[in-house]
């Protein structure tokens, strides 16, 4: 596979995002798109009261222009474009719906699962269209099992959705998310490659292009967020990409700090339930760490460094598959 192609993607979606960014976060700031800050979570939050969000807009203008650009056109392609934009628009609306009727919450659980659904059953249906293999393979080893489709699919439905929340959980500070995103897209981009899928390393490239020039307005102090418009379309397109390569358990090794961040919450839920008791100050975990003395960008480094460990462990336990 070339992967001159998959470097050009990147740098065009780079591009495409630092030339939108600045044209849609002014247009953000005037539509009064502005963040509402959780009176419970770190005080020095509050400050970014007002910044403009949904700027996952952007991110998905460059990824969209740079995908459809640069793959070729197959059921892998729709698959990926499907699920990245499905989740996306589910995530605008949430988006929107907070911020046009000044509501705390969007949508509501029942409308995004629901929401969510949809395009997951929409991404099943093209794989069952497509002949996609049910068998899923063990990292590290070169052992796989073949669950069949009756349960092959049921679990991609419940992997799309534990994806996109868990990344939706990871965006909580400034350039936390695109940074640990690029990550581990990057580590996917060099699985689509090895895989020889196109559409998935192509798919990789746009994203992380997309998201590190985000990167460029969000970073600390951040001028815009992104929102569920940007956290749900990313999460789509990482899921899609490890299903499409068939690298489906992999994901719990590159994508660590997803798993963690949405442990945490789960965790953190069930023991106030069962026990009145909280396990850390405050979950996702990414906030415990800001409530124990740690600043905000040494919390966003130290993920990143996690990330890119991970990264690589995933790699190298890829070699196996």
């Amino acid at each position: 596979m070339d992967f001159s192609l998959v470097l050009l993607t990147i740098g065009v979606s780079f591009i495409l995002a630092v030339i939108a960014a600045p044209l849609c976060i002014p247009l953000l700031r005037r539509l009064k798109f502005g963040q509402q800050i959780r009176s419970e979570g770190p005080q020095s939050h509050l400050k970014k009261a007002g910044t403009p969000t949904m700027g996952g807009i952007i991110i998905m203008i460059a990824f969209t222009l740079a995908f459809m650009k640069f793959s070729v056109i197959n059921t892998d392609f729709y698959v990926m474009l499907v699920a990245t934009l499905g989740f996306g628009l589910v995530g605008f609306l949430d988006d929107y719906i907070k911020i046009v009727f000044k509501r705390s919450l969007g949508l509501t659980a029942k409308q995004k699962l629901v929401g969510q659904l949809v395009f997951a059953a929409i991404v099943c249906i093209l794989l069952i269209s497509n002949g996609h293999s049910t068998a899923i393979g063990i990292p590290g080893t070169n052992y796989s099992f073949d669950w069949g489709g009756i349960f092959y699919y049921p679990f991609i439905v419940l992997m799309m959705l534990a994806i996109t929340n868990a990344v939706n959980f990871t965006d909580g500070l400034d350039g936390l998310l695109s940074g640990v995103s690029a990550i581990a897209l990057g580590a996917y981009a060099v699985v689509a490659m090895q895989a020889t899928s196109l559409p998935a390393a192509v798919c990789a490239g746009a994203m992380i292009g997309a998201v590190l020039g985000f990167l460029v307005f969000n970073a600390h102090p951040a001028r815009v967020f992104m929102g569920d418009s940007g956290s749900l379309g990313i999460g789509g397109a990482i899921s899609a990409i490890a299903i499409v390569t068939k690298s489906e358990l992999l994901f719990l090794i590159i994508g660590g700090i997803f798993v963690i961040e949405i442990l945490s919450v789960v965790l953190q839920v069930a023991s106030f339930k069962t026990r009145g008791k909280r396990i850390f100050k405050m979950s996702p975990i990414h906030h415990h760490f800001e409530l124990s003395g740690w600043s905000e960008w040494r919390v966003v480094i130290t993920f990143w460094a996690v990330g890119l460990v991970l990264a690589g462990i995933g790699l190298y336990l890829n070699k196996g598959l």
